[in-house]
């Protein structure tokens, strides 16, 4: 899943990066208003977090403009703008979760994955796919209660295919939801993960889920729920 923090304090945006990052997150940071419009309009975001209290362009202004033109984009607004009423205005604009500051990281973890789990639908924390169940909570593959090990990308690309299953998602797509902006969209690293994914399911299960569509993208197909 690919995040957005946009918060002009340095030393904290940082932090929250570097964490979210731990957690198998892609992610993206802007300091101002402005510069957050401009990420909006050019990256695809399943979450942004959102301090208020921004130069250039107000929080809420970048609030307005997400729920406009990017709808399903869920929002956390993370501000010391603490009374009530501020908080109730965020919500009316449409911010799906309020965090006021000071906070702790672990519940910003809980609140990112309630949100994210709602994403359109509300998905089952274990998706079955052919023999296999992927576990959204843990980030783990298994069968048979055999858990397969994958690193931060693998299962990145693994759950946004399983998500997106019985279509075909392009390479764009799925560097634009797995990866932040530091990579090269021309590079091999797309068809590097994927071909450790395919090897290390076919090593450990003795099975294929992922398929290749030669100038189109990947495919987890329907027919592997059966």
């Amino acid at each position: 899943m690919r995040l957005l923090i946009v918060e002009d304090e340095v030393e904290l945006s940082n932090s929250l990066k570097g964490g979210l990052e731990k957690e198998g997150y892609a992610v993206d940071c802007s300091l101002d208003g402005e510069d957050a419009l401009f990420q909006l309009e050019i990256n695809q975001y399943d979450l942004v977090i959102l301090d208020l209290n921004l130069p250039k362009v107000d929080g809420l202004d970048v609030l307005k403009f997400i729920k406009t033109y990017s709808e399903n984009t869920k929002i956390i607004i993370l501000s010391a703008r603490v009374t009530v009423e501020e908080r109730i205005r965020g919500l009316e604009e449409g911010a799906d979760d309020y965090l006021v500051k000071p906070f702790d990281f672990g519940e910003l973890l809980v609140r990112i994955r309630n949100l994210v789990q709602r994403e359109f639908v509300q998905r089952p924390t274990l998706i079955t796919f052919g023999e296999l169940i992927l576990d959204t909570n843990k980030k783990v593959v298994k069968k048979n209660n055999k858990e397969l090990l994958l690193t931060r990308k693998e299962y990145g690309i693994l759950e946004y295919l399983v998500f997106n299953k019985g279509n075909v998602i392009s390479a764009e797509e799925i560097i634009n939801h797995v990866w932040n902006d530091d990579v090269n969209p021309f590079s091999s690293a797309l068809r590097y993960h994927v071909s450790s994914l395919k090897k290390k399911i076919m090593e450990s299960f003795d099975v294929e889920v992922v398929r290749t569509i030669r100038g189109q993208g990947y495919i987890i197909d329907e027919e592997s729920d059966k």
